[in-house]
């Protein structure tokens, strides 16, 4: 399995930016072929000394993919094209940084 994974900033209006992210923004994510599911958490300790530099951390969106094929081809659909303009539009893709990371099944495990 692997997960994408979108790290906001705090935004200048919390709130508007809040509001408009879960009104309209994760609704077109749902939509998104491939997708297992999709966890959004609100970041509690804002600031740790170091981390990130002066970034204060807001949002942290998982998505979960079946394979790195399955969110490859999630990547090229309409609904995530969708979903990306939408983040446009409510002002998120200059607060998000995004990566992709595998998910280690067995963390117990030697997983070098």
């Amino acid at each position: 399995m692997i997960k994408y994974i979108a790290l906001y900033r705090k935004p200048a209006d919390t709130e508007a930016f809040a509001e408009k992210y879960f009104a309209t923004h994760l609704p077109l994510v749902a939509k998104t072929p491939g997708l297992v599911r999709c966890e959004v958490a609100r970041v509690q300790r804002t600031y740790v000394p170091g981390f990130l530099g002066d970034t204060e951390p807001f949002l942290i969106a998982e998505m979960y993919f079946e394979s790195k094929e399955a969110m490859k081809t999630a990547f090229a659909s309409e609904e995530w094209k969708a979903a990306g303009a939408n983040l446009a539009e409510i002002g998120g893709m200059e607060l998000v940084a995004m990566f992709a990371a595998e998910v280690l099944e067995n963390a117990n495990e030697d997983q070098r």
